[in-house]
């Protein structure tokens, strides 16, 4: 009953005209400024700005011709081993000498190279075909260094040409040192498979490795060059590490991938 009261008294008391009516405070006004400049900004980035990616993956320092496997020609008995690891020889160089019942056989190497690994030893029984060697292609001191990332084949068309890449070597401190720069030289076009690796690197442990997630695809980097470095190459530090580069130094790459729209980004 007081309430019907209360609205009979409002009903029959005149309507107050004359106060102003305020629509906002100015504190309001600022929040809604606010706001729409927040959204104008928004949509001007979604439609000129762009997302940067990157896609790691594992990598291997090597020479751009990259390895093969020295196979023996003959069965028999190794008599010498010619070669040393480490050693850089020439094509047709011997590596180690076979008795067969035919009388000595030298093997030797197919292409100018490295000697990576050593699989024979004096008086080991080898079969025709048996892999008695690993060798580098590279046939001066001074052939530079390349880096190849082995990227799942999902991301391979994402890689634009000349991307910039982040390399962390395994045997530099991070913390101390940074990574070593580099950009994008090639990107293969078929997945590769552990024996193509192993082929490649004359490793088939390595290839099993880079294999295990599925077939990757090679993306072969060229290392950024420094003349004020010892390694001869760009790092993120000023200095870089206080020693060379070898190859068959395995390292993990972080290649940038092409720049996305935010709206294709953003929308499903």
């Amino acid at each position: 009953m007081q309430f019907r009261q209360q609205a009979l008294a409002k009903l029959q008391s005149p309507e107050e005209l004359d106060l102003p009516v305020r629509f906002a405070r100015p504190q309001g006004w600022l929040v809604l400024s606010v706001t729409v400049v927040v959204i104008a900004a928004a949509s001007v980035w979604a439609v000129t700005g762009s997302v940067a990616s990157t896609v790691g993956a594992p990598a291997i320092l090597t020479h751009g011709e990259g390895s093969y496997i020295l196979q023996s020609p003959v069965a028999g008995q190794v008599t010498a081993v010619v070669a040393q690891q480490g050693q850089r020889l020439p094509a047709g160089s011997p590596v180690l000498k076979v008795r067969t019942a035919e009388g000595d056989t030298v093997v030797r190497t197919v292409a100018a190279g490295r000697i990576t690994a050593l699989a024979a030893t004096i008086g080991q029984i080898i079969q025709t075909g048996a892999n008695v060697a690993a060798v580098e292609k590279v046939a001066r001191a001074g052939d530079p260094l390349y880096a190849t990332v082995y990227v799942p084949a999902e991301n391979a068309a994402s890689i634009p040409a000349n991307a910039a890449v982040d390399l962390t070597v395994s045997s530099v401190p991070t913390q101390e040192y940074g990574v070593l720069r580099g950009h994008v030289k090639t990107v293969d076009r078929a997945a590769q498979s552990a024996q193509q690796i192993g082929a490649f690197l004359g490793d088939s442990q390595l290839g099993e490795q880079f294999t295990k997630d599925g077939r990757p695809v090679a993306v072969l980097v060229k290392l950024d060059k420094s003349s004020g470095t010892k390694s001869g190459y760009k790092w993120s530090s000023t200095d870089g590490p206080p020693f060379s580069l070898t190859s068959m130094t395995t390292a993990e790459g972080s290649i940038r991938l092409a720049d996305q729209r935010p709206v294709d980004w953003l929308l499903p």
